[in-house]
């Protein structure tokens, strides 16, 4: 009986882990591209953007990473400028998240 418990738990507990890693991965990618309103600057040699929001409206941003983990989510307000910097890869888009 008492195997027949460990097995049941060892299965319950694989099943919750797999459910876990195949939700993350959609929830985490990233949307389309950012519209033209969100300015971009990118100095790829030192690793840094910076965008500004010029959409009149609040923007829910990240920057995606080529080769290299994307930043968080963002939320930006009309006029605000946000620095982006990156250690591994290089730039890839802005895109709404």
């Amino acid at each position: 009986m008492r195997l027949k418990n460990t097995l049941t738990t060892l299965a319950v507990t694989a099943m919750i882990t797999a459910c876990s890693l195949t939700t993350a991965g959609p929830a985490a990618a990233a949307g389309p591209t950012a519209p033209a309103c969100v300015a971009r600057e990118v100095i790829k040699q030192n690793k840094t953007a910076w965008t500004t929001n010029n959409c009149g409206r609040n923007m829910h941003i990240q920057l995606v990473i080529d080769h290299g983990p994307d930043r968080s989510c963002w939320t930006t307000s009309p006029g605000e400028t946000l620095e982006w910097k990156w250690k591994m890869g290089s730039y890839g888009r802005i895109a709404l998240c």
